[in-house]
């Protein structure tokens, strides 16, 4: 897929100046920093050198004095609590966070995570009733809770007490808890309300740490499992997610707990090179295998692992259920580009609605994302699951899935989500009906540059000023993720060394130089469709925009490009 091209230059030349002659950097890498409104010395600091003494404090969330007040008391009584989780990465984590804190009083705790599939999503009568049999008077709701209005009051009529820690949109009521802790309440001053569902059960920690009169380092033996949520759930790493995201990747890399390390041995992964991508393409996807095929409880048990015989066991089970997921994954694809093939003219289509009886529910999400990926359309995934056909949807830029879905709450059921994904169900009679109104409210709402991607550059890069030191700047804007984003650059009139491969599954591989630079070894994966352009462009120069990476190939370290598109004709648009 072809991009256009964006620059997002700011036009503050006077602060570029300024931060790269009082910083003493390059140029490039100033406007790196006032790209992201880092534009004095102070602020730099604070973006390089972020402090834990520059977390918020905790009380500043509503509740929290509750919250911290009453998970105190049942530490101090050894109070039986259940711990209630969700079944992504975000809610596994979040879940063994507290459960190993609670556990390290030794507190009589048990976690509850909903099946997928069985349950859904949420704070559910059957996890409740789990908790009545096991004689809890209190449960701890984490990643979940916020909209469980009725929920809440069936807890309080039970007799037992509910904490809610969550971190998604409220809804019009707040549910009646002993405490309900999620910075996006509108009556909620905390500061920063980008955390995670792991962030938010974190901060209780460490507000129950005070009340309990203990020294504030207790609660950072958790910032490894904080780390891997804030990476897999995609929230914003900026603010005390950017402290938070450091800690945590320096834990796992010098001190990895007994299951992680365990995951990081069976996927061929070294401790000491792990950042925020080993955690969104490595180690989050195996996490959330588990509760993506049904089953979360495995993921769970893995992190609170306390042997080294237990760990490697777990760490097994989750990279076949991988296995299995990626297998579901690539025949689900499979069927789903045949099927547009057959059935469907895409350049005639303005969304896409792919149904088809026995995809998996735990996959189509995944799959629904790719063609996205590829087609640059909206695309809904539909499965049918006991008599109901129920998806997952994905958007683009320009095309708010949620509100459109709202166009069509007639024929549905159930759905909720944002502007980029959502999930649906509705009966079967209503798919033709469903397909159909899609399809005009995106055509009726998306012109034909809509479906051209936007590929937004941060700066040009003259290859000639890439050393080590520039490479040593730019690793100290890591960690990478919403809010800051890996730089992406753009080389013009670059010139291709030698012979271009395909290597892989369809990688393109070549090797590159501008004027007297030295040769850099680039890889575009999935890009092999570019090779005939590259092979038939005048004098073997083209432009790429791309981003820069470390690369370890048998112990040697070295810097590659990894390609986002190539031009061989200029065809930018300044913005």
């Amino acid at each position: 897929m072809s991009f256009r091209w964006v620059y997002s230059e700011p036009e503050r030349g006077d602060s570029i100046r300024y931060m790269a002659e009082n910083l003493s950097i390059p140029n490039e890498i100033a406007r790196l920093l006032v790209n992201r409104d880092i534009t004095s010395y102070e602020k730099a600091k604070k973006f390089f050198r972020p402090e834990s003494e520059s977390l918020h404090d905790p009380f500043l969330m509503k509740d929290m004095d509750k919250a911290s007040v009453r998970l105190s008391e049942a530490i101090r009584n050894h109070e039986k609590v259940v711990i209630y989780g969700d079944y992504d990465v975000d809610g596994t984590t979040a879940t063994s966070i507290m459960y190993l804190f609670l556990k390290g009083f030794g507190l009589d705790v048990e976690y509850y995570i909903p099946h997928r599939f069985k349950e859904g999503y949420g704070i559910n009568p059957d996890g409740i009733r789990f908790a009545i049999e096991k004689g809890a008077s209190l449960i701890v709701s984490v990643d979940c809770g916020i909209t469980a209005v009725e929920e809440a009051l069936y807890a309080r009529e039970q007799g037992i007490d509910l904490i809610i820690c969550d971190h998604h949109t409220v809804g019009d009521q707040i549910p009646d808890a002993v405490a309900v802790l999620d910075p996006k309440r509108p009556d909620c001053s905390y500061p920063f309300d980008g955390l995670s569902g792991a962030g938010v059960g974190f901060k209780l920690i460490q507000g129950t740490v005070h009340k309990l009169g203990l020294a504030p380092a207790v609660s950072n033996q958790y910032l490894d499992l904080v780390a891997i949520s804030i990476a897999s759930d995609i929230v914003p790493i900026t603010d005390e997610n950017r402290i938070l995201m450091r800690r945590g990747l320096k834990l796992i890399n010098t001190e990895p707990r007994i299951g992680i390390k365990a995951l990081l041995e069976k996927i061929k992964i070294t401790p000491g090179s792990v950042n925020t991508s080993t955690i969104v393409f490595s180690i989050g996807p195996r996490i959330n295998a588990a509760g993506r095929m049904g089953d979360a409880t495995t993921a769970v048990e893995l992190m609170i692992a306390t042997d080294e015989q237990s760990a490697k066991r777990y760490a097994s089970e989750l990279e076949s259920v991988n296995i299995r997921r990626r297998d579901t994954d690539s025949e689900t694809m499979t069927q789903a580009m045949e099927m547009l093939e057959a059935d469907f003219n895409v350049e005639e289509l303005s969304s896409m609605v792919l149904h088809h009886p026995d995809w998996h529910l735990g996959v189509i999400g995944i799959v629904a994302s790719r063609l996205v990926d590829i087609y640059y359309r909206p695309t809904i995934m539909l499965s049918t699951v006991e008599g109901k056909i129920k998806g997952s949807a994905r958007s683009i830029k320009g095309f708010n899935i949620y509100d459109a879905l709202k166009q069509c709450d007639d024929l549905l059921e159930q759905f909720g989500g944002h502007e980029f994904a959502a999930g649906l169900t509705m009966s079967e009679e209503n798919l033709s009906e469903f397909r159909s109104r899609i399809d005009k409210i995106a055509y009726s709402m998306l012109s034909n540059s809509d479906f051209l991607p936007e590929l937004e550059i941060d700066t040009e890069l003259d290859l000639q000023n890439l050393d080590m030191k520039f490479w040593k700047l730019l690793n100290q804007f890591e960690p990478f993720g919403p809010g800051n984003l890996r730089p992406i650059f753009v080389s013009k009139d670059i010139c291709i060394e030698g012979v271009p491969a395909i290597v892989g599954n369809g990688h393109l591989k070549i090797k590159v130089r501008q004027g007297e630079s030295a040769i850099i070894d680039a890889i575009g994966f999935n890009m092999h469709e570019y090779l005939p352009k590259i092979r038939n462009c005048e004098e073997n120069r083209v432009d790429i925009a791309y981003v820069l990476e470390e690369n370890i190939w048998n112990g040697k370290r070295s810097i590659q490009m990894r390609i986002k598109d190539i031009h061989v004709e200029e065809n930018v648009v300044a913005g």
